[in-house]
């Protein structure tokens, strides 16, 4: 098997995904996935392994992920990871966009950007006349 890279993004979050053959250790920014914190992220990253079941048995992922928050690193870790097992095994697309279509096609929401004006709101407010 040769090695595949995949990526994922959330925000301002990118992480990057190596796949290749090995004993089935999953590893974040060098992390064991088992010691990753917090738990409820955790979960989340796991997601695609259930799903993937034997598919993951004999395969090592190391992912690396930079920018944003723990939350939004953890949707664009568990995207690449994603992605990187639909490039090993094909069959695993259906099953990922059945359960959840977010494990393959990227949410591409921002954050709104300030408006002048108003106090650092993201959305402008009417202007009001009293004459």
């Amino acid at each position: 098997m040769k090695r595949i890279v995949t990526s994922g993004k959330r925000k301002s979050a990118i992480a990057a995904a190596t796949l290749q053959q090995g004993a089935g250790i999953i590893r974040i920014n060098g992390h064991l996935l088992d010691t990753y914190e917090p738990e409820l992220c955790r979960l989340k990253l796991k997601e695609p392994l259930l799903i993937a079941g034997n598919a993951v048995v004999g395969v090592n992922i190391d992912v690396s992920v930079r920018g944003g928050g723990t939350a939004s690193q953890t949707e664009a870790c568990r995207l690449a990871i994603a992605r990187a097992l639909v490039a090993c095994d094909k069959k695993l697309q259906k099953q990922f966009l059945d359960y959840d279509r977010t494990l393959l096609v990227a949410d591409v929401r921002r954050k709104e950007s300030r408006k002048p004006n108003c106090h650092g709101k993201a959305r402008a407010k009417r202007q009001k006349s009293y004459r």
